[in-house]
């Protein structure tokens, strides 16, 4: 019988703050602990941070250094979480929140179910 499992969708999405137009998503992840979850906004930080200026980047050492460990304790008690900096006209913003999964029907493990084999790819032009 599949249950549920629960879990952490995260994602990340940028908007450009010189125009109106709405934030686009630019990274999605299911994590399965809020510790995962934590380290996947983690990992995206200190892969920017080189490129940040001084306000942005202290932000982000901030939330690395003396937030994180309070995330992970909010996630665990099912509360969302947000982090967002902006950086030259850039607003970036990360979101973390407690999901429950529904898994796929005839899925097991990292095998794909029978019907997938059964879609042929588009010709190349």
């Amino acid at each position: 019988m599949n249950r549920l499992t629960r879990g952490y969708w995260c994602e990340c999405r940028t908007q450009d703050l010189t125009t109106t137009e709405a934030p686009i998503l630019l990274a999605s992840f299911d994590a399965h602990s809020a510790p995962q979850a934590s380290r996947w906004v983690a990992i995206a930080l200190h892969t920017i941070s080189p490129a940040l200026d001084a306000d942005a980047s202290k932000q982000v050492w901030t939330w690395l250094y003396e937030e994180r460990t309070n995330t992970v304790q909010a996630l665990i008690r099912s509360e969302p979480r947000t982090l967002t900096i902006t950086q030259a006209g850039t607003r970036i913003t990360w979101t973390i929140r407690p999901v429950l999964f529904l898994p796929l029907a005839h899925r097991q493990n990292t095998e794909l179910p029978t019907c997938a084999q059964s879609f042929q790819p588009y010709p190349a032009d």
